[in-house]
């Protein structure tokens, strides 16, 4: 549990990261701006310190709300602190968390916030890594995913309680590759979000509120690549957003209706959305391009399709989000080479390591595969798997059925 309500005393001093991109410029002209500046928070920091009961790999954690490398609201530093930037209900924060181990004494985290938002983000720590995560009956039957469990413990399903926040970057990564849904993140969060509180890395924005969402004018959504179709879904989202943030205290499967009652809303963004904001740990991404061929070929052996990877994670009811492997996306896995298409990233067990599975242009097939400190690459061309690797490896070449489906997502 919890340890009390945080202190009131200065946190330690930031690591400072330098801007990789520069902001977009603001259009003259143009009825939209980069958002009100956030209101003065607390004259000094607040921090906190918290010592789970259970293990906890804050960066492994945190990691699923992460949009890519260039995030404006999610860095990490070089002394490898999360930073993230979060839109609470008392205005905006800037959260900076860190954990050490001390000998004998478990896990201990620390954190810092700044801004409006500091006192809820300290408050929230515990349940943004996962103290509700109740993982009783969780018994992994599959040798594969009992040594999963066992490589992290400290994997857990974590809750931002933040539901808008989880769903516009859903919305925006419907049906295009990675870098497209990133890319219009980081326009619109850099176009409309005003500036991270406190000294945080150069370059974090905050998200911005309902109101801004919902009135972006239609050439700003071209100019960040954002068709109309998914525009209006946001937008829509943005006027629900009152009853779309009730879902937190709702069921399950209630809170997927409400999700899913709202156009262009579907199975795999509700399930995306409830995997982050609710920590729901039976939400499984039905309709993702890469999922099921990922658990498929890494708990059967072979592809299989939405249908097939229900089947396969029907022991794990109420677990199947955690059996699926989707909340060990590794701040040290593999990232894809540039301009591979891939709208979705997932890591999944597999007898060889984390695999992150999607497709290559063209006909080509590709599974890129991360061993210890060397990488591997699994062309599908043909319908055979044929792995490249580091020197001193030795791993196989599995025959695949057939070329890699062509789905959509």
């Amino acid at each position: 549990m919890s340890a009390g309500p945080p202190a009131t005393h200065p946190g330690p001093a930031p690591h400072p990261e330098p801007a990789a991109h520069p902001e977009p410029a603001a259009h003259p002209g143009s009825a939209a701006h980069p958002g009100p500046a956030p209101h003065p928070g607390p004259a000094v920091p607040l921090a906190r310190e918290w010592t789970p009961p259970y293990p906890v790999d804050v960066r492994l954690v945190l990691s699923v709300h992460r949009r890519g490398p260039r995030d404006p609201a999610y860095r990490t530093d070089a002394s490898g602190a999360v930073w993230r930037t979060v839109l609470t209900p008392d205005g905006p924060g800037t959260l900076r968390v860190t954990a050490r181990f001390p000998a004998g004494q478990g896990t201990r985290v620390a954190a810092t916030a700044w801004g409006p938002g500091a006192g809820w983000l300290l408050e929230m720590l515990p349940v943004l890594l996962g103290e509700q995560d109740d993982q009783t009956g969780f018994a992994p039957v599959h040798p594969l995913l009992r040594e999963m469990a066992g490589r992290h413990p400290g994997a857990r399903v974590g809750r931002s309680a933040r539901v808008l926040e989880a769903l516009v970057p859903a919305i925006l990564e419907q049906k295009v590759v990675g870098a497209e849904a990133r890319r219009a993140w980081h326009y619109l969060l850099h176009r409309f979000g005003p500036p991270a509180p406190g000294p945080a890395p150069a370059g974090m924005r905050v998200f911005p509120d309902a109101r801004t969402w919902a009135r972006i004018p239609s050439w700003e959504w071209h100019q960040a690549g954002v068709e109309p179709g998914r525009a209006r879904t946001i937008a829509g989202a943005a006027r629900a957003a009152a009853r779309l943030e009730e879902i937190l205290t709702l069921a399950a499967g209630e809170a997927d209706r409400r999700l899913r009652s709202l156009p262009g809303v579907g199975p795999w963004t509700s399930a995306e959305v409830r995997q982050r904001a609710c920590g729901d740990a039976d939400a499984v991404s039905v309709g993702d391009y890469n999922l099921p061929a990922a658990v498929g070929w890494a708990l059967a052996g072979r592809i299989v399709d939405d249908a097939g990877m229900l089947d396969l994670l029907a022991p794990y009811a109420g677990h199947r989000y955690r059996a699926g492997g989707t909340e060990r996306r590794s701040p040290a896995a593999p990232r894809p080479a540039a301009g591979r298409p891939g709208p979705r990233r997932v890591l999944a067990p597999s007898p060889i390591g984390a695999v992150d599975a999607r497709t290559g242009p063209g006909p080509r097939r590709r599974w890129h595969a991360r061993t210890g400190p060397h990488s591997l690459l699994f062309d599908l061309t043909g319908g055979r798997a044929a792995p490249r690797h580091g020197p001193g490896q030795s791993l196989y070449a599995a025959p695949v059925p057939g070329a890699w489906p062509d789905c959509a997502g």
